[in-house]
């Protein structure tokens, strides 16, 4: 097979010297592989599969679980640090968690690449990170319409509240709880645009709400790590 462009999720020690490792490359999508020998003093992969450092990989194998068989640096590692590095965590966690093993997904593998850059070179993390997971959703298959009221059909009106209903959309609605958003919050959704302070404290909350199925009731571990580290996951 031809190298094919991709980056490291998560490693783990595999047997005495190697690692399994967790792969998302851009035409086969997320596998796992043996990375045999590389926790050996002298191995040359030791230093290259790290997260965050775009490679180019090859692999052998026809069963669940391929054998890598090179992997060499592409570019640089992308500084990612403090918090920039956490958010990085996340969006791999994300992929591993709710993106279905040897799947190719060419523009979520974009999506993933200008998230990393955004991270690595933008001062504040949560606009790049909200925009990544409007992407995943979309990707999920997640067709939620935020220009009009799933009720009624009529145009979203910025000024009234809507109640957010799994599977059906956003209904006017004055209630108002975790699952209420502003008209012009969702406006904002579908444009994408998060650089209002309120809008992107909404489409956080709104993320996380859609999420949730995806991911289930197990914790997110980068989110622990972020929090034993004093820092807060925004």
């Amino acid at each position: 097979m031809d190298l094919q462009r991709g980056f490291v999720l998560h490693r783990r020690p595999y047997s005495e010297t190697s690692l399994l490792v967790d792969l998302f490359t851009e035409e086969t999508g997320r596998l796992t592989v043996i990375a045999k020998g590389a926790r050996a003093k002298r191995s040359a992969w030791k230093s290259v599969l790290q997260p965050f450092t775009p490679l180019l990989l090859r692999w052998s194998g026809k069963d669940a679980l391929k054998t890598l068989t090179k992997a060499e640096p592409a570019a640089i590692t992308l500084p990612l640090q403090q918090t920039a590095l956490y958010s990085g965590f996340y969006v791999n966690e994300l992929i591993t968690r709710v993106i279905e093993p040897e799947t190719a997904n060419p523009q979520l593998f974009q999506y993933y690449l200008q998230c990393l850059t955004g991270l690595a070179t933008q001062p504040q993390v949560e606009p790049t990170l909200r925009l990544f997971e409007f992407h995943l959703l979309k990707i999920l298959g997640y067709g939620i319409d935020f220009l009009h009221c799933a009720g009624s059909g009529l145009p979203v009106d910025e000024s009234m509240t809507y109640q957010y209903r799994a599977e059906k959309g956003f209904i006017a609605s004055l209630v108002k709880d975790n699952l209420t958003f502003y008209g012009r919050d969702l406006l904002a959704f579908d444009r994408l645009e998060f650089t209002d302070e309120a809008v992107l404290q909404a489409a956080k909350r709104f993320t996380r709400i859609a999420l949730k199925p995806y991911l289930g009731d197990k914790p997110l571990k980068s989110r622990e790590l972020f929090t034993q580290n004093i820092l807060y996951l925004k």
